[in-house]
């Protein structure tokens, strides 16, 4: 590509053309952003994933620009190394594609995002382009698309038979043609994955894609086990600290109850002659 990018942009597009695989994860607060940073993941995504599992909403739909931008925010005060991007609600270009520009815009000024990603629909090719020519980096992602996906059959594979393999070929190339810098490929088989690839010359992102992608991207909590309630096959559990959390809070509450806590060792003491003196002006 020939384009001008931001420097932590062309960093991440420089390691996806030297063959080394791309990172990137979820945040949605300051104190996981931070560990996410230290950690030297190459992309952190302010996904609308928020609406599920730090807001306990049902669809990604129902979240908004106050939402996302609040806690875009918390996480640009932590991420110094990391590249930030910031996910488009839904309501905040799908609805009215009008619209979309000036959202984007608000990632960037408010929320000091270095780029946006946008989800595939049918005016997706219009908005991108429209962003892209307004000095902001976008991040398509085609496949299964979640604000969308009651359109699409529901949470499934996309693209299993040939004509549907086919519609998201061309989205990926459409949308490197109008200037997106990296594309998310979900929930598709790993041969078309490897074949969107091999085409595009931009970095793909996958998610239920296979190895063959650029790079992978995974939901922070599902990573972590913080989440109980679904489990998709794509997302790998590497460590549970939900049983750890549990076990913390269990032994904090038995020491709360049985008068081991605060012990000496967490309590503040006054000297014995501020205290004779309290006391002495106590009785005046």
């Amino acid at each position: 590509m020939t384009k001008d990018f931001p420097k932590k942009i062309s960093s991440v597009l420089q390691k996806a053309k030297a063959g080394e695989k791309i990172t990137m994860l979820t945040a949605y607060d300051f104190s996981i952003a931070s560990v996410i940073d230290q950690c030297g993941i190459d992309v952190i995504l302010v996904g609308d994933s928020l609406a599920n599992v730090v807001l306990g909403l049902q669809s990604t739909k129902e979240v908004g620009m106050t939402e996302m931008l609040h806690h875009a925010k918390a996480v640009r005060r932590a991420v110094k190394n990391a590249l930030l991007i910031g996910d488009m609600p839904f309501n905040s270009y799908q609805l009215n594609p009008r619209d979309a520009l000036k959202n984007a815009k608000r990632f960037v000024d408010e929320a000091g995002c270095d780029g946006v990603k946008i989800e595939w629909f049918d005016h997706c090719l219009d908005v991108s382009e429209e962003i892209i020519k307004a000095g902001i980096p976008v991040v398509g992602h085609v496949g299964l698309t979640p604000q969308t996906a009651d359109k699409l059959g529901g949470f499934k594979v996309q693209g299993k038979d040939a004509a549907g393999a086919r519609r998201i070929i061309d989205q990926a190339q459409a949308l490197e043609n109008k200037g997106c810098f990296s594309i998310v490929l979900e929930c598709i088989p790993e041969n078309i994955a490897a074949e969107i690839t091999q085409i595009l010359e931009i970095p793909t992102i996958g998610i239920g894609a296979g190895p063959k992608c650029d790079g992978q991207v995974l939901v922070t909590h599902d990573l972590l086990g913080l989440v109980s309630h679904f489990h998709p096959k794509f997302a790998k559990q590497y460590v549970d600290v939900a049983s750890l959390i549990k076990k913390g809070i269990k032994e904090f509450s038995r020491e709360v109850k049985q008068g081991k806590f605060p012990d000496q060792e967490h309590s503040y003491r006054m000297s014995n002659e501020q205290l004779k003196m309290f006391k002495s002006i106590s009785e005046e």
